[in-house]
């Protein structure tokens, strides 16, 4: 099956036909989506200001990522499910847009990256407690991180302007023939 069937057999399912019905759950659905983009990015934010010492310098970094964490974690998973609901009232121009699957192998990056970084936190503080010397290359990835969700930021919105952002190269594109 490739990825357009796919995106098909969603869309013909009853609950991408109810969301789409029911005038008020996708704008709903795209408001906590856009909320919690934006709770998550302010966490990496502050959590990657700590970093580049920029802010919160007065605590260690251990507490402000302790602060900011669950923050982070608690918005990713509302995030996610959030985005599985938009996904699924439009799938097919969802999963076919070059914008849409850039954006999750950005995210996928990001979050392997926090889940990484926060078990070294932990383990760090526990073997040498809370005040570490940070290693230098923790400033390279505080500002890595930061490119990466704001291009995910960008991508999301890119996704309703894919074959104006990317043209020919999207995959929507290619399905029509290369024909804009």
């Amino acid at each position: 099956m490739s990825l357009l069937e796919f995106a098909k057999a969603i869309d013909s399912t009853s609950l991408s036909t109810a969301i789409k019905t029911i005038s008020w759950i996708v704008p709903l659905v795209q408001c906590i989506h856009i909320l919690m983009v934006g709770v998550v990015f302010v966490s990496i934010l502050m959590i990657s200001l700590r970093l580049l010492g920029r802010a919160r310098t007065d605590e260690p970094l251990s507490q402000v990522w302790n602060r900011f964490a669950p923050f982070f974690w608690i918005g990713l998973v509302v995030m996610v499910v959030s985005g599985v609901l938009l996904v699924i009232s439009e799938p097919v121009r969802e999963l076919m847009a070059l914008s849409f699957r850039l954006k999750m192998l950005l995210l996928a990056i990001c979050v392997v990256s926090a889940a990484i970084f926060g078990q070294r936190m932990r383990s760090a503080v526990s073997a040498t407690g809370a005040n570490l010397p940070l290693p230098a290359g923790m400033r390279v990835t505080a500002v890595l991180t930061l490119a990466m969700w704001i291009a995910i930021i960008f991508l999301g919105r890119a996704i309703a302007y894919d074959d104006s952002v990317w043209g020919s190269w999207s995959p929507a594109v290619l399905q029509r023939g290369g024909v804009l």
